[in-house]
């Protein structure tokens, strides 16, 4: 893998905790998701008519994507609401490399060397490492999250290699899939909802910034590397989490959690040189 896109995975892994840690740290998890991906949306609606359309052909995986992306906004939110990050964010990112390596593998024809094999599986063992010996209570929500994030993942790939711009098959998702949970809001909790969002709109943009940002530049690389490995590499993003839940949001992180990040790095230094 070259150092140009090693660099722009893992700048966007940072940028994926960071949105996710404004999810957690709002007073609502549910309406600040509302925000992060309403504010997304506008910014992907301002953009688009500078932009050449995608492909016809790669608006089936587009409109597939769309109800996997509000399923798992839905599921971030409760599971946030729920459990600490520093738990259910590893699950989450940590668990899809391997589903995705194995359905590339299989089903895509994406073979992997045993040295890109060997990356995923540290990543693979760090997670499990992460979360040995903790309760089981509610660690169902983030595994069923692992598998949306895997389906989608794949689904958008293959979407936006398809495309032929995989910029503009990135705006279009963020637009359609941002609107279902902002329109269900103003019509059930439309009160709630501009009161929340005075307060706390700078929080929606910069999560909408930075989710936006994220998995553009993911899907640039998915369209000229290897879908697992840069599906395992941008999960670096937990090691930003851990960092994040210690620092910013002060919650607990023990020292198997730290030699469990530790090992997630050496799996994506393995990466960088497969």
């Amino acid at each position: 893998m070259s150092l140009t896109i090693f660099l722009v995975v893992v700048f966007a892994a940072a940028l994926h905790a960071s949105w996710n840690a404004i999810v957690k740290r709002g007073s609502d998890t549910l309406l600040t998701t509302i925000l992060v991906t309403g504010s997304a949306a506008v910014i992907a609606a301002l953009v688009l008519p500078f932009l050449p359309a995608p492909a016809r052909v790669s608006w089936p995986w587009l409109a597939a994507s769309t109800l996997l992306q509000v399923t798992y906004y839905v599921l971030v939110a409760r599971t946030y609401r729920v459990t600490d990050m520093s738990a259910s964010y590893p699950l989450m990112r940590g668990c899809a490399p391997i589903l995705v390596a194995l359905v590339a593998t299989v089903v895509v024809g994406e073979p992997l060397p045993p040295l890109a094999w060997a990356g995923i599986a540290l990543v693979c063992l760090g997670i499990l490492t992460m979360t040995r010996g903790r309760s089981r209570q509610h660690l169902w929500l983030p595994l069923l999250n692992a598998g949306v994030i895997a389906t989608y993942t794949l689904v958008d790939a293959w979407g936006a290699r398809q495309s032929g711009a995989a910029l503009s098959y990135t705006l279009w998702l963020f637009l359609l899939s941002g609107l279902p949970l902002p329109v269900w809001a103003l019509c059930t909790r439309a009160v709630s909802l501009r009161a929340y969002a005075r307060r706390n709109w700078r929080y929606g943009v910069v999560g909408g910034v930075g989710t936006l940002t994220s998995y553009a530049l993911a899907l640039w690389a998915m369209t000229i590397a290897p879908v697992a490995m840069i599906a395992a590499l941008r999960e670096t993003s937990i090691l930003f989490g851990i960092l994040i839940s210690a620092f910013v949001l002060r919650e607990r992180v023990d020292r198997q959690r730290w030699i469990a990040a530790g090992v997630i790095v050496l799996g994506a230094a393995v990466l960088r040189i497969a």
